[in-house]
Protein backbone atom coordinates (compact mmCIF):
# COMPACT_ATOMS: atom_id res chain seq x y z
CA UNK A 1 0.00 0.00 0.00
CA UNK A 2 1.36 3.35 -0.85
CA UNK A 3 1.62 5.81 2.37
CA UNK A 4 0.82 9.23 2.10
CA UNK A 5 4.68 10.02 3.38
CA UNK A 6 5.88 8.36 0.01
CA UNK A 7 3.49 10.31 -2.07
CA UNK A 8 4.86 13.67 -0.31
CA UNK A 9 8.37 12.29 -0.56
CA UNK A 10 7.98 11.59 -4.50
CA UNK A 11 6.23 15.49 -4.61
CA UNK A 12 8.85 17.09 -2.73
CA UNK A 13 11.55 15.56 -5.46
CA UNK A 14 9.38 15.88 -8.63
CA UNK A 15 7.20 19.12 -7.98
CA UNK A 16 4.48 16.95 -10.04
CA UNK A 17 0.64 16.67 -8.87
CA UNK A 18 -0.24 14.71 -5.97
CA UNK A 19 -2.54 12.31 -7.84
CA UNK A 20 0.65 11.88 -10.65
CA UNK A 21 2.91 11.02 -7.80
CA UNK A 22 0.15 8.57 -6.58
CA UNK A 23 -0.28 6.83 -9.92
CA UNK A 24 3.21 6.65 -10.62
CA UNK A 25 4.03 4.88 -6.87
CA UNK A 26 1.23 2.43 -7.52
CA UNK A 27 2.01 1.93 -11.25
CA UNK A 28 6.34 1.34 -9.59
CA UNK A 29 4.87 -1.03 -7.01
CA UNK A 30 5.88 1.43 -4.14
CA UNK A 31 9.38 1.82 -5.80
CA UNK A 32 10.11 5.57 -5.48
CA UNK A 33 12.85 5.29 -8.24
CA UNK A 34 11.01 3.89 -10.48
CA UNK A 35 8.52 5.92 -9.99
CA UNK A 36 10.86 8.88 -10.92
CA UNK A 37 11.50 7.05 -14.02
CA UNK A 38 7.54 6.70 -15.01
CA UNK A 39 6.67 10.47 -14.80
CA UNK A 40 10.31 11.32 -16.46
CA UNK A 41 8.52 9.14 -19.13
CA UNK A 42 4.85 10.76 -18.83
CA UNK A 43 6.15 13.90 -18.59
CA UNK A 44 7.51 13.54 -22.23
CA UNK A 45 4.15 12.40 -23.42
CA UNK A 46 2.69 15.64 -21.91
CA UNK A 47 4.74 17.49 -23.77
CA UNK A 48 4.10 15.83 -27.20
CA UNK A 49 0.65 15.85 -26.65
CA UNK A 50 0.66 19.95 -25.78
CA UNK A 51 3.33 20.63 -29.19
CA UNK A 52 0.36 22.03 -30.98
CA UNK A 53 -0.61 24.61 -28.82
CA UNK A 54 0.20 27.86 -29.33
CA UNK A 55 2.07 30.46 -26.71
CA UNK A 56 0.89 33.81 -25.43
CA UNK A 57 2.95 34.16 -22.69
CA UNK A 58 6.70 33.88 -21.16
CA UNK A 59 9.35 34.94 -19.41
CA UNK A 60 12.66 36.62 -20.13
CA UNK A 61 15.30 36.39 -17.29
CA UNK A 62 19.09 36.77 -16.54
CA UNK A 63 22.03 35.28 -15.19
CA UNK A 64 25.25 36.96 -14.27
CA UNK A 65 27.81 34.63 -13.27
CA UNK A 66 29.59 35.51 -10.07
CA UNK A 67 32.60 37.12 -11.61
CA UNK A 68 30.81 39.25 -13.70
CA UNK A 69 32.63 38.39 -16.76
CA UNK A 70 29.42 36.04 -17.74
CA UNK A 71 25.97 37.10 -18.29
CA UNK A 72 23.03 35.31 -19.99
CA UNK A 73 19.36 36.31 -21.18
CA UNK A 74 16.68 33.50 -21.81
CA UNK A 75 13.63 33.61 -23.54
CA UNK A 76 11.18 31.07 -21.78
CA UNK A 77 7.60 30.86 -23.40
CA UNK A 78 4.26 29.25 -22.00
CA UNK A 79 0.86 29.37 -22.72
CA UNK A 80 -0.66 31.89 -20.46
CA UNK A 81 0.34 34.80 -18.19
CA UNK A 82 -1.26 32.82 -14.37
CA UNK A 83 1.88 30.40 -15.33
CA UNK A 84 4.28 33.06 -16.78
CA UNK A 85 3.95 34.58 -13.21
CA UNK A 86 4.98 31.86 -10.94
CA UNK A 87 7.60 31.77 -8.69
CA UNK A 88 8.89 28.31 -9.79
CA UNK A 89 8.37 29.20 -13.70
CA UNK A 90 11.00 32.15 -13.53
CA UNK A 91 13.16 30.21 -11.15
CA UNK A 92 13.15 27.56 -13.90
CA UNK A 93 13.91 30.31 -16.63
CA UNK A 94 16.64 31.41 -14.55
CA UNK A 95 18.17 27.62 -13.97
CA UNK A 96 18.16 27.41 -17.65
CA UNK A 97 20.12 31.16 -17.79
CA UNK A 98 22.63 29.76 -15.78
CA UNK A 99 23.10 26.48 -17.27
CA UNK A 100 23.69 28.41 -20.79
CA UNK A 101 26.37 30.43 -18.83
CA UNK A 102 28.19 27.59 -17.64
CA UNK A 103 27.57 25.39 -21.00
CA UNK A 104 28.01 28.07 -23.76
CA UNK A 105 25.37 26.48 -25.97
CA UNK A 106 25.27 27.83 -29.59
CA UNK A 107 21.79 26.63 -30.52
CA UNK A 108 18.57 26.11 -29.33
CA UNK A 109 17.50 22.83 -30.66
CA UNK A 110 18.93 20.65 -33.38
CA UNK A 111 17.19 21.91 -36.40
CA UNK A 112 18.68 25.33 -35.90
CA UNK A 113 22.25 24.19 -37.08
CA UNK A 114 23.05 25.47 -40.37
CA UNK A 115 24.55 23.56 -43.23
CA UNK A 116 27.39 25.73 -42.80
CA UNK A 117 27.88 24.49 -39.48
CA UNK A 118 27.15 20.72 -40.76
CA UNK A 119 29.49 21.06 -43.72
CA UNK A 120 32.57 22.33 -41.67
CA UNK A 121 31.91 20.08 -38.80
CA UNK A 122 31.66 17.14 -41.50
CA UNK A 123 35.17 17.92 -43.37
CA UNK A 124 37.10 17.91 -39.79
CA UNK A 125 35.55 14.54 -39.19
CA UNK A 126 36.17 12.82 -42.08
CA UNK A 127 39.93 13.82 -42.18
CA UNK A 128 39.57 11.80 -38.79
CA UNK A 129 37.66 8.79 -40.40
CA UNK A 130 40.30 8.61 -43.72
CA UNK A 131 41.46 4.79 -44.00
CA UNK A 132 38.34 3.13 -41.85
CA UNK A 133 36.66 0.30 -43.85
CA UNK A 134 33.72 2.28 -45.81
CA UNK A 135 31.26 -0.29 -44.14
CA UNK A 136 31.80 1.76 -41.22
CA UNK A 137 33.32 5.35 -42.14
CA UNK A 138 29.64 6.52 -42.55
CA UNK A 139 28.44 5.71 -38.81
CA UNK A 140 31.43 6.87 -37.25
CA UNK A 141 31.18 9.95 -38.74
CA UNK A 142 27.39 10.14 -37.75
CA UNK A 143 28.51 9.44 -34.02
CA UNK A 144 31.13 11.98 -34.05
CA UNK A 145 28.85 14.64 -35.55
CA UNK A 146 26.09 13.40 -33.34
CA UNK A 147 28.32 14.40 -30.33
CA UNK A 148 29.89 17.07 -31.55
CA UNK A 149 26.48 19.01 -32.31
CA UNK A 150 25.40 17.54 -28.40
CA UNK A 151 27.67 19.38 -26.80
CA UNK A 152 26.23 22.92 -28.71
CA UNK A 153 22.56 22.12 -28.36
CA UNK A 154 21.17 23.63 -25.65
CA UNK A 155 17.97 20.99 -25.20
CA UNK A 156 20.77 17.85 -25.74
CA UNK A 157 22.89 19.34 -23.12
CA UNK A 158 23.06 17.50 -19.39
CA UNK A 159 21.47 20.19 -17.13
CA UNK A 160 24.10 21.82 -15.08
CA UNK A 161 22.69 21.15 -11.74
CA UNK A 162 21.15 17.26 -12.29
CA UNK A 163 23.67 15.72 -14.95
CA UNK A 164 21.29 12.84 -15.52
CA UNK A 165 18.44 14.63 -17.14
CA UNK A 166 18.87 16.87 -20.29
CA UNK A 167 17.71 20.31 -20.59
CA UNK A 168 15.01 18.99 -22.61
CA UNK A 169 13.94 16.83 -20.06
CA UNK A 170 13.93 19.55 -17.65
CA UNK A 171 11.34 21.68 -19.77
CA UNK A 172 9.11 18.09 -20.16
CA UNK A 173 8.94 17.88 -16.53
CA UNK A 174 7.87 21.99 -16.35
CA UNK A 175 5.42 21.01 -18.79
CA UNK A 176 3.52 17.72 -16.72
CA UNK A 177 3.90 20.37 -13.35
CA UNK A 178 2.35 23.57 -15.17
CA UNK A 179 0.54 21.58 -17.47
CA UNK A 180 1.35 23.83 -20.00
CA UNK A 181 3.31 24.03 -23.09
CA UNK A 182 6.93 25.47 -22.37
CA UNK A 183 9.72 26.55 -25.11
CA UNK A 184 12.80 28.04 -24.78
CA UNK A 185 12.34 30.36 -27.71
CA UNK A 186 16.12 32.60 -27.64
CA UNK A 187 19.04 33.15 -25.74
CA UNK A 188 21.84 35.53 -26.13
CA UNK A 189 25.29 34.77 -23.80
CA UNK A 190 27.45 37.98 -22.85
CA UNK A 191 31.51 37.37 -21.76
CA UNK A 192 33.80 39.81 -21.00
CA UNK A 193 36.86 39.29 -23.65
CA UNK A 194 39.97 39.41 -22.51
Amino acid sequence: MITTEQIKDLRDKTGVSVMQCKKALEEAGGDAEKAIIILRKKSSEIAAKKGDRTFKAGAIQSYIHSNGNVGVMVELLCETDFVSKNEEFTALARDIAMHIAATNPKFVKKEEIDEHSKQKATEVFEAEVKGKPEAVKAKILEGKLATYFAEMVLLDQPFVKNPEITVEALIAGAVQKFGEKIEVSRFVRFMVLG
